[in-house]
């Protein structure tokens, strides 16, 4: 197919985004191509985002994709308005077959070719930032602001990061090489050698309901950089913004010359369940993947013809031994738990805090003190109802309201949640986390804080000492596994403690963090989200091991 975008012209625009994207991963320091603030894209652009949010709805979304055999759709945003927009349902026979059939000129376009498309996609998509903002929005349940940054340009990032990991990985090798072993006397015996970067083959890349396209451009854009052909199959409740990404992946392949069916969507009816069908097929060689650790593990074990990429559930804890700065603590934590409701994979649950309390800037404070101030924190923070929408968005669905509830009866309730109205949107459901004192002095196997309870729960955890502290956090990454630890000490030794045990459980960890950097957020391109080397996840968000096995180097030598 004739190509509207060729390699020089994407170079022109693109190599310096991606020679910069090159040195931030190496040098971890701050970086970003995608503006986080609305005003950025143009003074029109709130405007034409959300129009162009508003025209999607209530339309068939086409993407001309083979295999097609129905159309489905039903999601209903947090907020409440039904979106009203049907998908292609595909039939894999079809579809799978016609997605393999790109990937050779795919695979030999090259690295930087492939990476320099995969930046174009995400140009695409950027320039639709708020258009996207809306979609995540109001299918993640996220406050606008949120859904806008986390939504796009920190997805955007990921993206980005994933490209730049591909190409570094792959550009190890040369692509060719003269051999010559001497001989002595004889002539010395040479050889010509190629080495190709071989994808692995379809890459199914499963969607989260929280994150649609911060959790999964990494894996997609890691995948498609790397060769493959990816399958994008979103979580029922979160299609929209996943949809509009597959989209602008067509277009943009379709225009380099490409076969647009290497990026394909596969949207299930109610109750299917299409991602175990997809996830046990031949063709399916990769597979990332987040949400619940119970299909993580099936995952794991029933994919075996495919390498799975798994984040799943963890208890995350912070521990709280000392402090020079005690409002900050406290306000850092309030806004911590109440970011988006608690329904992220970062958002702290556990505190363990000794019984006898801390020492901070502001005098001793005991236990129940600390408790008392960090419920009045987060209640200072949420009692005016406009900001308590502004960071708590929506329940993203009844499973966290339900968990919400039943929290109050698992102990001492610190902090009562409370309903809090939406204007905006009457229909939905928004409330403030809640705080519960529990004691870790028994020994019980079933205690709340020994597992996941993902939504606004936390748990304020009473223990003998800060050492105790530190054995039930190894217990807890060990067994179930953390994306963040937190911890606040002005002891040297407690702190060298904290990091030897997040150090052997391979656990991310912030400490005593009092301003505007909370331990739930992590930034592309210098933090490493998840590090695959406990229970939560299996791989980390990104680094060279997250791609380098999207492909393997196939060689051949020639005798010269």
């Amino acid at each position: 197919m004739a190509a509207e975008l060729t390699v020089p012209q994407l170079s022109a625009k693109h190599r310096p985004t991606l020679d910069q994207a090159l040195s931030a991963i190496r040098s971890r320091a701050y970086w970003s191509p995608h503006p986080e603030h609305p005003k950025a894209y143009g003074e029109t652009a709130p405007a034409d985002g959300l129009a162009a949010f508003e025209a999607v709805r209530g339309t068939r979304l086409d993407l001309g994709q083979p295999g097609t055999d129905g159309w489905t759709g039903a999601e209903v945003s947090p907020y409440g308005p039904e979106l009203r927009v049907e998908y292609p349902h595909v039939d894999p026979d079809v579809l799978l077959p016609a997605m393999k059939a790109g990937m050779g000129a795919w695979r030999d376009a090259g690295p930087e070719a492939r990476a320099l498309v995969c930046i174009e996609i995400l140009a695409r998509i950027s320039a639709r930032t708020h258009e996207f903002a809306h979609a995540v929005m109001h299918t993640s349940g996220q406050a606008f602001m949120m859904a806008f940054q986390a939504g796009g340009p920190h997805a955007q990032d990921r993206g980005l990061e994933a490209v730049a990991y591909a190409y570094e990985e792959q550009t190890r090798v040369p692509g060719q090489a003269d051999w010559s072993k001497p001989q002595g006397k004889k002539d010395p015996l040479n050889l010509g050698k190629s080495f190709t970067a071989v994808p692995r083959g379809i890459a199914l890349m499963i969607g989260c309901n929280t994150f649609p396209t911060w959790n999964g451009y990494p894996g997609l854009f890691a995948s498609l950089a790397t060769g493959n052909a990816v399958l994008v199959k979103p979580h029922p409740r979160a299609v929209l913004p996943l949809a509009l990404t597959v989209q602008v992946a067509r277009e943009v392949l379709a225009e380099a010359g490409f076969d647009p069916n290497l990026v394909a969507l596969a949207v299930e009816r109610p109750g299917e369940g299409i991602a175990k069908t997809l996830a046990v097929r031949p063709e399916i060689k990769l597979i990332d993947y987040t949400g619940s650790t119970e299909f993580g593990d099936w995952l794991e074990t029933n994919a075996r013809q495919a390498q799975v990429y798994t984040e799943k559930a963890g208890v995350n804890t912070v521990v709280l031994d000392s402090t020079d700065n005690y409002k900050g603590m406290l306000a850092n934590l309030a806004f911590s738990l109440s970011l988006y409701s608690g329904q992220m994979c970062t958002t702290p649950q556990n505190l363990l805090i000794p019984r006898d309390g801390i020492a901070t800037d502001a005098g001793p404070k005991t236990y129940d003190e600390v408790v008392a101030d960090l419920a009045a924190s987060v209640g200072g923070l949420l009692g005016d109802d406009a900001r308590a929408n502004a960071l708590l968005g929506a329940l993203v669905n009844p499973d966290v309201k339900a968990r919400l509830e039943a929290a109050a009866g698992l102990g001492e309730v610190a902090l009562a949640s409370r309903e809090v109205v939406n204007p905006e949107f009457p229909d939905a459901v928004v409330r403030t986390p809640v705080l519960v004192k529990l004691d870790a002095a028994k020994p019980d196997p079933e205690a709340p804080y020994l597992s996941e309870c993902f939504g606004p729960v936390s748990f304020a955890v009473a223990v003998d000492t800060t050492a105790d502290a530190l054995d039930l956090l190894r217990r807890t990454v060990r067994e179930k596994g953390a994306m963040t630890v937190g911890a606040y000490t002005t002891s040297a030794d407690t702190e060298r403690a904290i990091e030897e045990v997040c150090l052997e459980e391979s656990a991310q960890l912030s400490l005593n963090l009092t301003g505007g950097v909370y331990v739930n957020q992590t930034a592309a391109f210098s933090d490493f989200h998840g590090s695959g080397g406990n229970p939560a996840a299996n791989a980390a968000l990104c680094d060279g091991a997250f791609v380098a096995n999207r492909f393997r180097v196939v060689e051949v030598r020639r005798q010269a």
